[in-house]
C-alpha cells in the first residue's frame, strides 16, 4: 500500500536514456503485473540498505522511495497501536492481489475486442505501454487510475482471477447462474451488483432474486 501512494514517480526515464531506464525497470517486473513490480523494486532497495547508488543505477526515484517508505512507517505505527501484526505472504503473492482487489474492486476490467471494457462503467480502456502486462494482455484486470490522452491508459495494472472479486467483494459482485445466461454473459463470468444507470454515483441495484415474505 505504501509504494502505491507514489506508483507514478518511481521509475524515472529520461529522455536522452530512456532504452536504458527501460531495461532497468524490467529488471523488477513481475509476471502479475505491476503492484507486485512495485513490491520488487522496494524489496531491492531495503536488500541494498535504501542505498541511493541502487536508485541511481536503476533509474528509480530515490526520493518517491522515501516517501514510500515513510508511509509504510506510518502504518506500522497504525499496526501497532491496534496490537496487529505485520506478516509476509511470503512467496504466497496471491494474498498481496487479493488484498489489491478488495480495496479497489471497482477498478476492473475485463479484455474485449478492442481493449479493455471497465465493469462498472462499461468505458474502453487501454493497458499503458509501460505495464508490466502490456505485452501479455491478461483477460482480467484491475488498475489503480486512468490517464486520458489519445485514449483512455489504464495505470498500474495487474491480472487478475475474476473469482476473486466475488470473494473479496461480495455485496457487489456475484457468481452468475450460468443457466440463466446469454453466450456473451458466460464469457463475463460474475455479474456485478453495482447500478451503472442509477442517478446516485454510489447506488447498488437488487439482486434479481426474489425477497422472500416471512
Amino acid at each position: 500500500w505504501a509504494m502505491l501512494s507514489e506508483d507514478s514517480q518511481v521509475f524515472v526515464r529520461p529522455k536522452e536514456k530512456a532504452g536504458q531506464a527501460d531495461a532497468a525497470k524490467a529488471k523488477f517486473h513481475a509476471p502479475e503485473g505491476d503492484h507486485l513490480t512495485l513490491l520488487n523494486v522496494y524489496e531491492a532497495w531495503k536488500r541494498a540498505k535504501f542505498s541511493p547508488s541502487f536508485c541511481r543505477d536503476n533509474y528509480i526515484s530515490e526520493r518517491a522511495l522515501r516517501r514510500a517508505a515513510d508511509v509504510r512507517k506510518q502504518l506500522s505505527l497504525i499496526f501497532d497501536r491496534y496490537n496487529l501484526a505485520i506478516i509476509s505472504c511470503g512467496r504466497e503473492t496471491v494474498r498481496v492481489l487479493k488484498a489489491i482487489c478488495s480495496g479497489f474492486f471497482t477498478n476492473v476490467a475485463r479484455k474485449a475486442q478492442e481493449g479493455y471494457t471497465t465493469l462498472v462503467d462499461g468505458n474502453v480502456v487501454h493497458i499503458h505501454p509501460s505495464s508490466a502486462v502490456f505485452g501479455r494482455q491478461p483477460d482480467w484486470i484491475i488498475y489503480q487510475n486512468v490517464v486520458q490522452t489519445t485514449k483512455e491508459w489504464t495505470r498500474t495494472v495487474s491480472g487478475i482471477d475474476p473469482r476473486w472479486l466475488v470473494e473479496v467483494a461480495p455485496k457487489f459482485y456475484r457468481a452468475a447462474d450460468a443457466t440463466k445466461m446469454s453466450k456473451a454473459k458466460k464469457r463475463e463470468r460474475i455479474e456485478p451488483l453495482f447500478d451503472a444507470r442509477a442517478e446516485h454515483p454510489d447506488a447498488w441495484r437488487i439482486s434479481k432474486q426474489k425477497m422472500r415474505r416471512n
